[in-house]
């Protein structure tokens, strides 16, 4: 086995291929810049110059792969942005992936991705659309839509604790009362890891959440428990969080973008049911501990 991992150098794609190479399985990255990737080669990793967005360099990563990890998106942009990088590009690859008789793709998509939502923000859009390409293609696949992915070195769990460190009062956007279910990053990585060759999976959609479902105002507070802070929270409210999202968004590391309070006004982020438990059989590690590691 050789599994392609595109995005292999951005939050998540690290934790998945050294998921993979823990299962002894072969790994080739496609990288855009061949200098990100020495943690990777690091792990017995081979490296792959190419672009998701450049078809001829999707064919020559995929030559001697059995399998796919698709990772690559984009969370800002203008609509043709994610159009050309997630949309097309996941078409691509598809399309590289059905010449070379690929065994499984596994594709990461997005906790919220549904018909219903897909025209609330392109990023959904792209995000369906590639799900619904790779069900539609033949391949044998496997699906995965996270709720927020938290971490120590990445992702937005750092920003918030910050936020509760350092700020006597924390600034929550809207109510508060949307429910989350955030997962830890390596919980995430080895359930790619596994899902690679696990008859249980294949042409399955799984949603994965962690152990812990909590409101918006109750992550904050847990954060604060955990660093042992008494702290505030002050609700914005969503229009005016949109005001000054729209102001901001195109600076680069801008907090929020519109379209990200767009999707936290969309409703819960949580799982719908046990699929990904009952197949897997993972034990995942609680919201408190991922704070901790990550303080």
């Amino acid at each position: 086995m050789r599994v392609l991992v595109t995005g292999g150098t951005g939050y998540v794609g690290p934790k998945i291929v050294h998921a993979l190479r823990a299962h002894d399985r072969d790994v080739r990255a496609l990288v855009r810049r061949p200098e990100r990737g020495a943690q990777l080669t690091g792990w017995g990793a081979e490296l792959a110059t190419g672009d998701v967005t450049d078809p001829a360099s999707l064919r020559a990563a995929l030559d001697g792969c059995t399998h796919v990890v698709h990772l690559v998106a984009i969370i800002r942009g203008g609509p043709a942005d994610f159009d050309r990088v997630m949309t097309q590009g996941t078409h691509d690859l598809i399309a590289a992936a059905k010449e070379v008789g690929i065994e499984r793709f596994v594709l990461m998509s997005a906790l919220g991705t549904t018909e219903a939502t897909k025209e609330l923000v392109p990023y959904f859009r792209s995000k369906w659309a590639m799900e619904q390409d790779l069900v539609a293609s033949g391949l044998e696949y496997t699906i995965f839509r996270p709720s927020f992915v938290f971490g120590r070195d990445g992702g937005v769990l750092p920003t918030f604790i910050k936020q509760v460190r350092y700020s006597p009062v924390v600034t929550v956007i809207g109510s508060g009362l949307q429910r989350v279910q955030p997962i830890w990053v390596e919980d995430v990585a080895e359930h790619f890891a596994r899902a690679v060759d696990l008859p249980g999976a294949a042409n399955r959609t799984f949603e994965l959440g962690g152990p812990d479902v909590v409101t918006w105002n109750e992550l904050y507070q847990t954060i604060a428990k955990v660093l042992g802070k008494r702290r505030r929270l002050a609700h914005i409210p969503s229009g005016l969080a949109r005001t000054g999202a729209a102001a901001t968004q195109w600076i680069p590391h801008s907090p929020v973008t519109t379209d990200q309070i767009a999707m936290m006004e969309a409703g819960d982020n949580t799982i719908s049911g046990s699929d990904a438990t009952d197949t897997f059989q993972l034990p995942l590690v609680p919201l408190e501990e991922q704070i901790r590691r990550a303080a």
